[in-house]
């Protein structure tokens, strides 16, 4: 009897250890999860960074975490302030309109073909009524006030979370191979000798996720960057920013260098509007359909289904930073299915 009743002390008490660091640890899985991500992907660069430095682990640890401030912090945190500057503008923009008067269509708005005629019709139709032009764009506002609240929290949040994702991302460095060995240790006793074999394919599965999808976002940004200079549209590094964050939903992309296009045609800048759709088409999102497919297959074949519930499952769950870890976990659960599949 007594024998039993240390039995389910012990239990209890184990049972009270684990759900008490799940909850102090619950408010930082998000930044856990994206360091470990960050850090598996980029483990064979800090691996030659640490032979470069003979060694000092802290020291590589330590540079590898500021590019990662450089690379990902930094260009979030641009993003997220360019945006806020861009909606409080909007929001002027708008109620000085308001003040004026109807909104006039503009020239080229008509030239366009097919559809120009019936838009500038529908627009002169729409601003003859002030009140009805007055109603409609005020009850707009508090719809469009809730959800930039919303969004400037999530923004500010998944900030948050980058930041201490960059702090837990040095220590990852830094003790990672006690990581790992503690790792193939745990695997060892719940899969057996199969623990090697799985460490290895999930290790392989977020390396080829993470760089197709981030390497190809990468090189759209970098692209629409070109093409964004050369047209002249203002905020150039802020919407390459946005095109690396939005390239990995297929639409994406369209949304930013498109938006820049039809500035540009409101500009009179007919001419370089063209070039920003002809770029945009033929050297911003066609890069997706070649660098991405290359990267991932050489480590993985994650379908486009799992790659956009992971995007959209991934901001449910975690925020903004959720786009990093949807895909390569849904990547690690479709590897394990297909392992246990095959025993």
């Amino acid at each position: 009897m007594n024998h039993s009743l240390q039995h389910y002390a012990r239990l209890a008490a184990i049972v009270a250890v684990v759900v008490g660091c799940y909850q102090v640890l619950h408010p930082f899985v998000p930044a856990i999860l994206f360091a470990a991500v960050v850090c598996t992907a980029s483990w064979p660069l800090y691996r030659r960074l640490r032979v470069a430095l003979h060694g000092r682990s802290a020291l590589a640890a330590l540079v590898m975490t500021l590019g990662l401030i450089v690379l990902v912090i930094g260009p979030s945190a641009l993003l997220a302030l360019s945006l806020a500057d861009d909606v409080a503008n909007m929001v002027d923009g708008a109620r000085a309109l308001l003040d004026q008067g109807p909104l006039q269509p503009p020239q080229w708005l008509k030239g366009l073909p097919l559809v120009g005629q019936s838009l500038d019709e529908y627009w002169h139709k729409l601003a003859a009524s002030r009140e009805e032009f007055t109603t409609l764009l005020k009850s707009l506002f508090e719809p469009a006030r809730i959800l930039v609240l919303g969004a400037g929290k999530a923004v500010g949040g998944s900030l948050l979370q980058l930041t201490f994702a960059t702090f837990i991302a040095f220590f990852f460095y830094r003790d990672g191979d006690l990581l790992v060995q503690a790792a193939r240790t745990i695997l060892a006793k719940l899969a057996g000798e199969l623990g090697d074999s799985l460490l290895a394919t999930i290790n392989g599965t977020v390396i080829g996720v993470v760089h197709g999808i981030f390497g190809t976002a990468l090189a759209q940004a970098l692209v629409a960057l070109i093409g964004f200079v050369v047209a002249g549209v203002p905020g150039a590094p802020a919407l390459a920013a946005a095109t690396f964050l939005l390239s990995m939903v297929p639409v994406g992309p369209p949304l930013v260098w498109g938006g820049a296009a039809i500035w540009l045609f409101a500009q009179g800048s007919v001419g370089w509007g063209l070039f920003m759709v002809a770029w945009g088409l033929f050297a911003i999102s066609s890069i997706d359909n070649f660098i991405k497919p290359y990267l991932i297959s050489r480590a993985s074949s994650l379908p486009l289904l799992l790659i956009l519930l992971g995007v959209f499952g991934g901001i449910v769950a975690y925020g903004f930073i959720g786009i990093f870890i949807g895909p390569p976990m849904l990547a690690i659960g479709l590897t394990l299915v297909q392992l246990w599949a095959k025993v």
